[in-house]
């Protein structure tokens, strides 16, 4: 045996530096009734770290939504997962890697994807589908005059790396990148985010969870080797950045797509033998989390010897075994006996598979190294018993004006090509092909609607049913208003899935946001959670579970609060669903709105692209919601798909009616001509306005009066405006033609921007 480690003194300093406040120590000592090892000291860190706790979050998320019919498994486990009809489940959740991405961009994205897509398959699914949703600062002057030169190069540098890092993870796994969001904001300068979703198929039968059982079943160990990357990446995440930050590199962990598609086929083969009780990736502060939890929620204890552990470096310390989080890596809980049976798949696939331990009937996590016992904690002291915080709420109020400037003058202007072009490249509006092209959306041949759409559908192979899935956060309405632009959230995921023809029946949120600490921003925390609550309850889309990401903030400035929300839907049959892009010239362009027309103020039209993009300004609040105009749109919409009345449709959000119909055409090659009423309305608002409940259908002629008749059963206005051309683009109000020119030039402004953006910052940059 050889000798034990060499503790350290543990002092001030080194509690202070693992993150752990003078009461949280005093707790710890508490549990142990003596004081703790440095190893103990690390495992205490990271689980009562706010991203492996949810110290500051868990008493507002118990307000959340999260059961219905249809939810097989809610919060709590590594995914959610909800029953799709016949044999089949679907599990799928949405997680956070935004401080890893701002330190190493390319490998934090990996990562990400990498974490997501073991939660899925940990749950016995296999990926079928991911998304991300992607928030970065401005990579053009123009669009933020404040930034210099090392911070665009900065900010290019992110996105270079994060888009390269989630396609070359998807893609090399061979899981189909559906789309997402991609959007751009001052705020996310020193806070990118990078939300990583995935979903997965599973028979209902043969779902697994991460809880051990049976003292005396093996803890068997598999994946890749355990390194010293990632160590306190869950701290890391649970801090705001400062000057030094960069520094912080180390604890960016390095993934392996190969290794993740090897571990994927091993596991779920090992899942069929049955020798399994109980399995749990290592995230988060890897084996220390998975030893932990499953232990945990099995109400058992788990003894391991990390002698056992595979290693890829020598003289590794305890401290730096179990506070690791290498990649590709999962604990399992075998049956006694049948320990040949897992180890024999691992075998075949290539991969380490070792005993590590086994259950004790004691619920603890007890650790030894060389034979000595290094951590000895109850379970409960690090997940039931870990911090809960009633942080002080206290009050926001967006510092913008209420009510718009003086100098913004609507309605004076007859002609707004040229502003029309501006709201078209600007960052939020403008085609992301350079982004999505980089991801392979075909691979497993299940795709039927990907990136460049409203919401990914995928099919479900060997049954009629199909699944729809999108994500949506808009960040800047939560900022004016917490409440109501959560709220908008979710009705617009839910509407984009809506668009597709599938039913909305279940979503999961990722919450970001910046420092905890600061009453305001425990505000904005608290009114989003109100706000997801009523609209997820009114649209029937529970939350599933999901993840909280504090401390989005970067020398004292925050990012705007931006809960993302990821809504996935059933298509009852596959052949009815409806794409987002009209496919030829001469179909008829019907606006579906709510019966009680919502007069978009200009108050309202402040919080909008065009104000912010071609008006340079901001003011006033989100548009009003009427979440039951929203659900009998929603429901509207469903049943025109089922009844294949329409041959797309697409929700009018950013941008207003002028760019919902921009984007319906611009994909095919095609124009549009478009009539709107102005009802005393400056044309501004008209076009661009972005209220809510709105959506754009096209369909042959011959199909408008079932189109209306259906609206009418629902409660929902519909009005023909325009048609579809061959290439010519005009919008007019009250008969005057506001916007006209060829759609082909429009088109090439819209697609081209964002590209132009990167080249020409890269090429100044070279000068």
């Amino acid at each position: 045996m050889t000798s034990p480690e060499k503790e350290p003194q543990i002092t001030p300093e080194i509690i202070r530096s693992h993150g752990v406040t003078t009461e949280e120590y005093a707790r710890i000592l508490k549990w142990l009734g003596r004081t703790p090892t440095l190893t103990e000291l690390g495992i205490f860190s990271v689980m009562w770290s706010e991203h492996c706790s949810y110290k500051s979050s868990r008493v507002h998320l118990k307000r959340l939504p999260t059961k219905s019919k249809l939810v097989m498994q809610g919060p709590g486990e590594n995914a959610g997962v909800i029953d799709i009809g016949g044999e089949w489940a679907c599990a799928f959740k949405i997680e956070s890697h935004n401080h890893p991405s701002f330190v190493e961009p390319f490998q934090g994205a990996t990562t990400g994807v990498g974490g997501i897509l073991r939660d899925i398959f940990t749950m016995g699914a296999r990926p079928v589908a991911v998304m991300d949703s992607l928030r970065f600062g401005h990579i053009a002057r123009e669009h933020d005059k404040t930034l210099d030169q090392a911070g665009l190069h900065k900010n290019h540098a992110v996105v270079d790396g994060v888009v390269g890092g989630v396609a070359s993870y998807g893609n090399c796994f061979g899981v189909p990148n559906l789309g997402g969001e991609t959007r751009f904001e001052s705020c996310y300068n020193g806070n990118p985010l990078v939300n990583a979703f995935a979903l997965g198929l599973v028979k209902k039968n043969e779902i697994f969870y991460a809880s051990a059982s049976g003292a005396g079943n093996p803890v068997i160990y598999v994946g890749s080797k355990t390194g010293k990357d990632g160590i306190h990446g869950a701290t890391m995440a649970s801090e705001e950045f400062s000057e030094g930050s960069e520094a912080k590199r180390p604890n960016v962990q390095v993934g392996d797509p190969f290794m993740e598609k090897l571990l994927l086929e091993a596991c779920l083969e090992a899942m069929q033998t049955g020798a399994i009780v109980g399995i749990q990736d290592m995230g988060a502060a890897g084996l220390t989390c998975s030893t932990c939890e499953l232990g945990g929620r099995g109400g058992v204890g788990l003894e391991i010897e990390l002698d056992l552990v595979p290693q890829r470096e020598t003289g590794m310390s305890s401290y730096e075994i179990m506070l690791s989080e290498s990649q590709e890596r999962m604990l399992l809980v075998a049956e006694k006996g049948r320990e040949e049976e897992v180890f024999s798949v691992f075998r075949k696939w290539g991969l380490d598979a070792a005993t590590v331990g086994e259950v004790i009937p004691e619920n603890t996590m007890r650790v030894k190294h060389h034979g000595v016992v290094v951590a000895e904690i109850p379970n409960e002291a690090l997940t039931d018993d870990a911090p809960l915080y009633h942080r002080e709420v206290g009050t926001w109020v967006a510092p913008v004006p209420t009510e718009k400037p003086a100098a913004i003058v609507l309605g004076g202007k007859k002609h707004l090509n040229t502003e029309f072009e501006k709201l078209l490249a600007s960052p939020n509006i403008c085609g992301k092909q350079w982004v999505y092209e980089q991801y392979d959306s075909m691979v497993q041949t299940n795709t039927m609607q990907g990136p460049g759409g409203l919401a990914g559908v995928i099919r479900v192979k060997g049954t009629e049913r199909a699944l729809g899935m999108a994500l949506y956060g808009n960040g800047r309405w939560c900022y004016l208003n917490p409440k109501l632009g959560a709220a908008h959230n979710v009705a617009r995921a839910s509407r984009m899935v809506a668009c597709t023809g599938a039913q909305p029946v279940a979503a999961t949120n990722c919450l970001n946001f910046g420092n905890p600490e600061k009453p305001p921003i425990m505000a904005q925390f608290s009114q989003v959670i109100d706000g997801l609550s009523e609209a997820c309850t009114a649209l029937e889309t529970p939350i599933t579970g999901g993840n909280v990401s504090f401390y989005n903030e970067t020398l004292g400035e925050g990012i705007y609060p931006t809960p993302v929300l990821g809504v996935v839907g059933i298509l009852q049959d596959v052949t009815r669903a409806v794409g987002a892009h009209t496919r030829a010239a001469g179909r008829t362009i019907v606006l579906l709105t709510p019966k009680a027309p919502s007069a978009n103020t200009q108050r309202e039209f402040g919080s909008s692209e065009f104000a912010v993009h071609v008006l340079g300004e901001l003011w006033g609040a989100p548009p009003a919601l009427d979440l039951k105009a929203e659900k009998a749109l929603q429901d509207l919409l469903q049943h025109l798909a089922a009844e294949q009345l329409v041959e797309s449709a697409r929700d009018v959000a950013e941008g207003g009616i002028a760019v919902a119909v921009a984007k319906m055409v611009f994909t095919k090659g095609l124009g549009a001509e478009v009539e709107l009423i102005g009802g005393g309305l400056p044309v501004e608002c008209v076009l661009f306005g972005e209220d809510a409940s709105r959506a754009l259908v096209t369909c042959d002629a011959k199909q408008v009066r079932a189109i209306e008749a259906s609206a009418v059963n629902y409660g929902v206005h519909a009005q023909v405006i325009g048609l579809t051309t061959e290439s010519h683009f005009a919008l007019r109000v009250d008969s005057l033609p506001v916007v006209e020119g060829d759609a082909n030039s429009f088109r090439r402004i819209w697609r081209e921007a964002l590209v132009e953006a990167l080249q020409s910052e890269t090429e100044a940059a070279h000068v």
